[in-house]
């Protein structure tokens, strides 16, 4: 059997760090009540200069030099994201651009907060498939450019980032061993980001209203920790483990209750759930990458490891697997 192994990783986060304390001066909230409903202390923000695609191809540089090939030899460029610089091109083909990617077919998914775990899942397909052998996936999104700061209940959970994985073929069991995809269109107006009036034709009309991300924080609270802890409890099963086999737990950083109910589902103990949302709070589809990266880097992930990874988002969306960690046995030549 094919495998897509995880052989490369990277991520990338601007400089520029917001605080609680700074919130307290533009509008009616306090660090105590962020972090006591949410966890998160802190957020990055992208530059005016930075945009997606500069933030998506310092990752995809990272995770390139960490597998220890040349753009060149990427077949496939997926990129997850739902803030994208333009409508076209896509962030994919500025990535494939920058980084002289000249072999690689290239597209994007939009999934919301889901769409790195959208597009992983994706991407493993097209190798385990034998369409492709080596493929990048990065997830990144700018949620600065999309809030409203007057908003109490949506500026203190969003932040920027971007991350990145390289998937090789392996003979051996490595990457996804399993994979959930989910959806519930019906509940779509909870979170959302525009809407049809604001991205319709200008009509002659020079300038428009900002969209901006609007949600119903208690729908999606309930929503969220249902539906995390119930994928996550999927993909364990798909994969033919118990919960006593998961070595890890590494969750999209919404908020720190939602986090904690995932693990309660799958009956993992604290110290086995990797989490950072208190220094970077929701980074939407860059999440699950740098949680990733930043797991391997501490050691709190390591070859051979069952990692599950599971993330929601607008959509409704859901997506959760199983991957065992670890660079497999990769395979090097290309199976058409």
């Amino acid at each position: 059997m094919r495998y897509a192994a995880i052989t490369g990783w990277g991520m990338h986060v601007p400089e520029r760090v917001l605080t609680n304390n700074d919130l307290e001066e533009m509008v009616a909230t306090s660090d105590d009540w962020i972090v006591s409903r949410t966890g998160i202390r802190e957020r990055r923000l992208a530059a005016p200069h930075e945009t997606a695609t500069s933030m998506a191809v310092a990752a995809a540089k990272q995770a390139c030099d960490r597998a220890g090939i040349a753009p060149q030899a990427i077949e496939l460029i997926v990129v997850g994201t739902f803030t994208a610089d333009q409508q076209m091109p896509s962030i994919a083909c500025e990535v494939h651009r920058e980084l002289g990617a000249a072999r690689a077919a290239a597209f994007d998914v939009n999934a919301a907060c889901t769409s790195f775990m959208y597009a992983l899942i994706a991407a493993t397909q097209f190798v385990r498939t034998g369409m492709y052998s080596t493929v990048l996936v990065v997830g990144v999104d700018i949620n600065s450019r999309f809030i409203d700061y007057t908003d109490r209940g949506t500026c203190v959970l969003f932040g920027d980032g971007a991350g990145a994985v390289v998937l090789q073929a392996s003979e051996e069991p490595a990457g996804l061993l399993s994979s959930v995809l989910g959806a519930d269109g019906s509940a779509g107006h909870v979170l959302t980001l525009g809407d049809p009036e604001q991205l319709a034709h200008l009509n002659g009309v020079s300038e428009m209203p900002r969209p901006y991300m609007k949600m119903n924080g208690s729908e999606v609270f309930r929503f969220a920790v249902r539906i995390m802890g119930d994928a996550a409890a999927e993909a364990i099963e798909q994969a033919g483990l118990t919960y006593q086999d998961i070595d890890a737990l590494v969750p999209h950083q919404a908020n720190m209750r939602i986090i904690d109910a995932a693990a309660r589902r799958i009956a993992l103990p604290r110290e086995k759930v990797w989490v950072n949302v208190e220094r970077y709070g929701n980074t939407s589809s860059a999440s699950v990458p740098i949680c990733l990266v930043e797991a391997e880097r501490e050691g709190f992930i390591r070859d051979g490891m069952n990692v599950v990874v599971v993330a929601f988002g607008g959509g409704l969306t859901w997506a959760s697997g199983v991957l065992r960690w670890g660079p497999g046995s990769v395979v090097r030549e290309r199976i058409a």
